[in-house]
C-alpha cells in the first residue's frame, strides 16, 4: 500500500479532471461538494476519495446534468447515476476515468475489469482509438506536469501493450496475403515508445499484410540487412521522442540515401515528433501520416 497515492493538490486534481482549480474552489464553497484536508499553512489537500468523487461529478456535468443538481445528489447516489449514464452512452469518458484511477493506485484489478466491460460492446481497434489513445494523451500531459511519476505511465503502457500483443497472437492462425509487399516496423535509436507501432503491426496483421516488427531503438544501418531478403519493402517508423526536432529531416535524408534506393522500397512515417518540422518537401518515397487512423484507411 506503501506505493499508492492518497493526497492531490488541486492543481493536481485540475490536471486529473480537466475541472479549473478555480471552479473546483467555488464548487466547494458553493455546494460544499468536496471537503480537502488543509496542511499547517491552510493549503488543500484532497484525498483518493475525493479525485474519484469529482471524475464522477465531471462526467455528470459533462453529460448535461446540472452541477447543482448534482450536489443534490449523496456520496452514494453519485456513481449509481455514472453507472446508469456510462451503460447507454459515453461509455469512454467513463472509462477513461476508472483508467486513471487505476493507474494512480496501481490497481490491476480495476483496469482488467474495466477493459473487460469496455470489450464486450466494442471491438479492439475501437477500444484503442476512443479509449487508449486519448487516454495516453493525457497521460503524456500529466506526467509532463509532476501529476504522475514514470512509474504510473509504465504501469498503464505495458498493461496497454499486454492487450495489443494478446490480440496480435489470436492473429497467428491468419493466412498472410500472398507475399507483394513486406512492412518492416521499428523505430530509430533511442526511440522506445513503441505502443503506436506495435498497434499499427496489429492492423496491417488482421489485414493480411506481411509484417517484420523490430521494435525499439534500431540503428538505421542494421536495416540494410532486409534488403537482401526482400523485393519490395515499406519501412514504417513511429517518432515520438527520437530523433531530436533539429536532426529529423537530416534522419530522413541520410534514410532515404541508404535505404530507399532500390526501385520498390518506401518509408512511411508517424508521430508527434513530426508536427515540428516541415514535412511537405519529403524525399518522393518517403511518406507522413497525421495519424495511425489515416494510415489505415489508405492500406
Amino acid at each position: 500500500m506503501s506505493n499508492i497515492q492518497v493526497n492531490f493538490s488541486i492543481k493536481d486534481l485540475e490536471n486529473l479532471t480537466g475541472i479549473k482549480a478555480h471552479t473546483i474552489r467555488i464548487w466547494e464553497k458553493r455546494y460544499d461538494l468536496l471537503s480537502p484536508n488543509r496542511t499547517g499553512t491552510n493549503i488543500r489537500n484532497y484525498s483518493t476519495s475525493s479525485l474519484q468523487k469529482l471524475l464522477n461529478i465531471s462526467f455528470l456535468n459533462n453529460n448535461g446534468i446540472k452541477i447543482s443538481k448534482i450536489a443534490d445528489l449523496n456520496d452514494n447516489e453519485i456513481p449509481v447515476r455514472v453507472r446508469e449514464i456510462a451503460s447507454r452512452s459515453k461509455i469512454e469518458d467513463h472509462s477513461i476515468n476508472a483508467l486513471k484511477i487505476a493507474m494512480i493506485n496501481f490497481d490491476q484489478v480495476l483496469l482488467y475489469s474495466t477493459y473487460n466491460n469496455l470489450i464486450e460492446n466494442k471491438t479492439f481497434s475501437e477500444i484503442f482509438y476512443t479509449v487508449f489513445v486519448p487516454l495516453l494523451n493525457e497521460i503524456g500531459l500529466l506526467w509532463q506536469t509532476n501529476t504522475i511519476t514514470p512509474a504510473h505511465e509504465h504501469f498503464l503502457s505495458v498493461h496497454i501493450k499486454q492487450k495489443i500483443l494478446l490480440n496480435i497472437e489470436k492473429l497467428q492462425s491468419l493466412e498472410p496475403k500472398p507475399i507483394s509487399k513486406t512492412y518492416v516496423l521499428f523505430l530509430p535509436e533511442n526511440e522506445i515508445h513503441d505502443i503506436g507501432l506495435l498497434f499499427i503491426n496489429y492492423q496491417l496483421r488482421s489485414k493480411g499484410y506481411h509484417t517484420i516488427f523490430l521494435g525499439e531503438s534500431v540503428p538505421m544501418e542494421s536495416l540494410t540487412d532486409l534488403l537482401d531478403y526482400f523485393d519490395e519493402i515499406t519501412f514504417l517508423s513511429y517518432f515520438t521522442v527520437f530523433p531530436k526536432s533539429n536532426d529529423i529531416l537530416n534522419y530522413i535524408e541520410k534514410f532515404s540515401n541508404l535505404l530507399l534506393k532500390k526501385e520498390k522500397t518506401d518509408l512511411f512515417l508517424l508521430g508527434p515528433k513530426l508536427e515540428n518540422i516541415n514535412t511537405s518537401n519529403l524525399p518522393i518515397k518517403v511518406k507522413n501520416f497525421s495519424s495511425i487512423e489515416n494510415l489505415v484507411e489508405e492500406l
